[in-house]
């Protein structure tokens, strides 16, 4: 019985532990009224739950969050403390006011020798091999004499990521009162001697021309000495006036930073100057306005407050400036040593004196051309737009001089004429190409400067190709089978030549002759060729003839075998003596 009943007991002690740490289960009522109050309490009709330490907790942190582990709290209270940094894990760090100390205890000065101090000063915070102190000829220990005081023993300080890079930490202010004491005292040594030097001026009697007749008419004398002993205040006042900072600029030498301040209340910001946003862009990283903002609103540039960022590029003397150092370039590019930043006075007259020789230069070429050949009356011709009063480009001008509607006129991209078309021919010549030849496409013409037919000419031409073709075809048609005594007789044929073959030696030298001839005439034509090659290399651009018409056909064994001959290889080291 009393086994059973401790048995019960025991039972019942471990229910209310496991009471303890699990939670009773909750009905599917209480689960709807807590997720119907968490709806309220985020939408802010209920007032926020609150934790132990009277902190609300945020009803949208998420349960994963803001639910607190079993081995934290088992009670399952609400709060966000596990959330925080645990105070058992966070680092001590020394105070911003905790520095080192300095010097030694001078309030306490042993009078005899202590045990474990150092043998040389008597200081008991070091031994005799960290002492600073000059070695002495018998230390303090067998001395007892003259016993240093101990130094301070230091903390060890921890300081945080401020702490370590404070500059100031340790800094005693008391420090800077020695420095306006000495300044304080020079100048106070210049006022007693300044006052000094104006008592002997009385007493000499250098001061009584203060009340000359001059001086009460509102004169000064120029090389009085009570002048020079007024403006040295002023010296003094203006002794820095280099150190001034300039309007508008904060200029710190050491940190070589130009700190420029706002700009003028009064001046019109660059944005705001056109607010077309079609006009010029303005770039707020930069703050710059390259283009003019009134560049289509019809006003002068010169009349204007401002024109863009890039008109002062094109005034003054920058223009000439770059046009000075393009100069200098090319002229120490051909041996002339002269730079701009070097030299200036020297490149400016060798400028000068270069221009005038260009003019010159220029102006001697146009009369000996116009001496030549003539011509005077065509340059002082008007364009031809103003001697046919009229032209197909339609183009419509504002009362500015901008383009309404209609196209300028474009640049011509290459010094020729292109899609010049002549002879009723709707194509340029070149537009056709077929069988290694050119030819027009409008008619498939292979003849330049030929009077265009049309699409006459592209079936005639189509009907010649398709005759071309049909008589190879017609040829192979009309060949008929041989017999079996034709194929008997070819074949006696051919034994008969291979038993004649040694007597038909004599009649392949024959041929190699003839191959011979034929090679030397085509060696001939190749040298012809070449020296006509040459003549016209040697003749102007615009003389030579056009090699259009020239027929193209595919070169012989032998004209191959003289160009092989005849051609010069550069990497060929007997190449020097071929033409002797």
């Amino acid at each position: 019985m009393a086994s059973g009943t401790v048995m019960n007991a025991t039972s019942a002690g471990g229910s209310n532990d496991v009471s303890l740490e699990e939670p009773k289960k909750m009905t599917r009522e209480d689960w709807r009224k807590k997720k119907e109050l968490e709806e309220q309490r985020k939408l802010g009709n209920a007032p926020a739950e609150v934790d132990e330490e009277g902190k609300d907790i945020n009803p949208h942190i998420p349960q994963y969050i803001s639910s607190v582990p079993w081995y934290i709290d088992p009670s399952k209270r609400p709060t966000l403390k596990h959330q925080r940094p645990q105070p058992e894990k966070q680092k001590q760090y020394s105070s911003s006011g905790e520095w080192y100390k300095r010097g030694v205890q001078e309030h306490a000065v042993a009078t005899r020798y202590r045990k474990g101090a150092c043998e040389n000063c008597g200081a008991l915070t070091h031994k005799k091999k960290d002492c600073m102190e000059r070695p002495r000829k018998v230390g303090a220990k067998y001395t007892g004499m003259n016993i240093a005081p101990d130094e301070h023993v230091q903390p060890q300080l921890m300081f945080d990521y401020d702490g370590k890079r404070d500059r100031w930490n340790g800094y005693n202010p008391e420090e800077h009162m020695k420095i306006v004491e000495e300044y304080s005292k020079v100048d106070l040594a210049k006022r007693t001697l300044k006052a000094q030097k104006l008592q002997e001026e009385l007493a000499s009697g250098k001061l009584e021309q203060v009340n000359s007749p001059r001086h009460q008419w509102g004169e000064e004398e120029p090389n009085s000495q009570t002048e020079r002993d007024h403006n040295s205040e002023d010296e003094d006042e203006d002794k820095y006036a280099d150190d001034i900072d300039m309007p508008g600029q904060n200029f710190d030498s050491k940190r070589r930073i130009t700190v420029r301040n706002l700009r003028i209340r009064e001046d019109i910001a660059k944005y705001l100057r056109n607010l077309d946003p079609n006009s010029a862009y303005y770039d707020p990283k930069t703050r710059a306005m390259r283009e003019n903002p009134y560049a289509n609103t019809g006003k002068n540039p010169d009349e204007v407050g401002y024109a863009g960022d890039n008109f002062v590029r094109y005034t003054g003397d920058t223009i000439s400036m770059a046009q000075t150092q393009l100069f200098a370039w090319e002229a120490y590019d051909k041996g002339s040593e002269v730079h701009l930043q070097a030299d200036p006075t020297k490149l400016e007259l060798l400028y000068k004196s270069f221009k005038v020789k260009k003019e010159d230069f220029k102006a001697q070429q146009k009369e000996s051309i116009l001496e030549k050949y003539g011509g005077q009356e065509h340059l002082d011709a008007p364009p031809a737009e103003l001697l046919l009063a009229q032209t197909e480009d339609y183009v419509e001008y504002s009362r500015h001089g901008t383009v309404i509607k209609g196209q300028e006129k474009a640049i011509a991209c290459s010094k020729y004429e292109e899609d010049v078309k002549i002879n009723n021919h709707t194509c340029i010549w070149g537009s056709y190409w077929k069988d290694g030849k050119w030819g027009y496409k409008c008619c498939h013409s292979f003849v330049k400067y030929s009077y265009c037919t049309g699409e006459a000419g592209k079936e005639i031409a189509n009907a010649e190709a398709s005759l071309l073709e049909e008589q190879p075809r017609e040829e192979e048609h009309m060949t008929k089978p041989k017999t079996l005594m034709e194929i008997h007789q070819e074949k006696q044929k051919e034994k008969k030549k291979k038993k004649h073959k040694k007597s038909s030696n004599s009649d392949s030298e024959g041929e190699e002759k003839k191959k011979q001839e034929k090679l030397k005439k085509a060696l001939n034509a190749e040298e012809a060729r070449l020296l006509h090659v040459k003549e016209m290399m040697q003749l102007d651009e615009r003389k030579r003839p056009y090699n259009s018409l020239y027929e193209t056909r595919e070169p012989t064994e032998e004209e191959m075998e003289a160009y092989r001959m005849k051609r010069q290889r550069p990497d060929d080291p007997m190449a020097s003596f071929l033409g002797q």
